[in-house]
């Protein structure tokens, strides 16, 4: 009874454990792989090309790379693929849709959106990893709205304003054209988050809440 009782004790501290999600650790190799991944996915995303519209920011489909990153990854490995995407771009690779880069792409109109990328896959990160559950259709959607459109939004329509010289009204009107695009990035985002999450649970490297905590809650027999 006393062994039975400390097995179930010893389970149910595990999965307290990861009810808090990831624990806070080192990155490893496996991490550094897949912000890689990542990485080279977003500029992959960008091999299509980009068009330009109003104040000469391109839309591309690389906003959707930054919301699986987010999503996949979470807050911290997330954020850190598009910082080291960034990086390599302010070097000189041309990683950008249309084949931009340099530093030159960092005080230009889209300034702003790309620095939106590190602090959007942050929050899509803090959104979906925010509970032991796995993540609901909505959350992962609330996600993409609030991390892939909000943010990124939020620091891209100020430096645009600023570097075109119109005003905050003015530009966040002409934003609007992006809204449709993005809209359509958001719920793929959310398809593909949710597929995975019923595939492949393993290519978010944590520990889900399962039916298996019902079962380690339930009262333990008297042995004998």
């Amino acid at each position: 009874m006393v062994q039975n009782t400390v097995q179930v004790n010893t389970v149910k501290e595990k999965l307290v454990r990861d009810d808090h999600g990831p624990q806070r650790r080192g990155l490893d190799a496996t991490d550094l792989a897949r912000v890689a991944v990542f990485a080279a996915l977003v500029a992959a995303l960008g091999l299509p090309g980009s068009f330009s519209v109003f104040g000469g920011v391109p839309i591309t489909a690389q906003t959707f790379g930054v919301m699986l990153a987010g999503a996949i990854l979470g807050p911290r490995l997330g954020a850190l693929s598009m910082v080291a995407l960034l990086a390599l771009t302010a070097a000189g690779l041309p990683l950008l849709a249309g084949g931009r880069g340099g530093i030159s792409v960092f005080v230009g109109p889209s300034a702003g959106y790309l620095i939106g990328w590190i602090a959007g896959a942050f929050v899509i990160g803090l959104i979906v990893h925010s509970s032991a559950r796995k993540p609901a259709a909505w959350r992962t959607a609330l996600a993409m709205l609030v991390g892939g459109v909000l943010v990124i939004y939020a620091f891209g329509i100020p430096v645009q304003s600023v570097v075109t010289r119109l005003s905050l009204a003015q530009t966040a009107m002409a934003s609007l054209v992006f809204i449709p695009g993005d809209l359509v990035k958001a719920v793929l985002a959310t398809l593909t988050v949710s597929t995975l999450l019923r595939a492949y649970p393993r290519a978010f490297r944590r520990t889900w809440r399962s039916s298996e905590r019902q079962e380690v809650d339930a009262p333990t027999p008297p042995a004998g």
